[in-house]
């Protein structure tokens, strides 16, 4: 007898937080008594495990942009010297948090529901943001208002741009790269939820089919407009 088993629908919603439980080992500007919340136009995601050699080029990518960002930082519970590379930088990092988490996409997810600004990108320790990478990015959605997303050209090996939405359909391989070359909307992050943790390793995967197959807007940039470094 055939048997069909039908998977149940994950809850991926989620609620903004300010602050960390006091329990949590964290830190950054968000908990000095002096600050305040700017309109900020990026919130932009790091998270990383273990990474002191590659870390710190990272978040000089993030900082030398010329636009004013939202940085958090979401650390595993390193152990290798990293929280010193964090701390070095807590200045320009608006909220860091360290803690054992459940891998990659869980680490993101959490450092998404701390996001404000008004768009959400990421780059994870050891990829790169290009020069002026947000400044591009932020003149797309200035020009679109109704955009949601856009894939940013990276250089992973080989240089790797445009959007081909159908592809997605049959290949892994349909987007230029996640980690620096994705942005989104904060109000259709909010929309479509979080990345469903019961794909190990293919949550992005899954985050982006649920994009495109609920017709949500986005584009591409140009071949030479060069985003991130994977």
């Amino acid at each position: 007898m055939f048997k069909m088993f039908l998977r149940q629908k994950k809850d991926l919603s989620y609620k903004n937080l300010d602050l960390p439980s006091k329990n949590v080992l964290s830190g950054g500007n968000r908990f000095k008594e002096n600050y305040k919340n700017k309109n900020y136009f990026f919130s932009i995601v790091t998270v990383v495990l273990n990474n002191i050699n590659f870390l710190e080029e990272t978040i000089n990518s993030v900082i030398k942009q010329n636009i004013d960002v939202e940085y958090i930082i979401i650390d595993g519970g390193s152990n290798d010297g990293t929280l010193d590379i964090i701390k070095k930088y807590e200045n320009y990092i608006n909220l860091w948090i360290s803690e054992k988490d459940e891998g990659i996409y869980d680490a993101m997810n959490k450092g998404i529901k701390y996001c404000t600004g008004k768009y959400i990108g990421m780059v994870n320790s050891s990829d790169l943001y290009s020069s002026n990478a947000l400044s591009i990015i932020k003149n797309y959605f200035n020009h679109n208002q109704n955009l949601d997303f856009i894939f940013g050209s990276v250089k992973k090996k080989k240089l790797k741009y445009g959007f081909k939405k159908n592809k997605i359909y049959w290949s892994f391989d349909f987007y230029p790269s996640h980690s620096s070359g994705f942005f989104i909307s904060n109000s259709a992050q909010k929309k479509l939820g979080l990345y469903n943790t019961d794909f190990k390793l293919s949550a992005d995967h899954d985050f982006f089919f649920r994009l495109i197959n609920n017709k949500y807007k986005g584009t591409s940039t140009k071949k030479d407009e060069l985003i991130g470094h994977f």
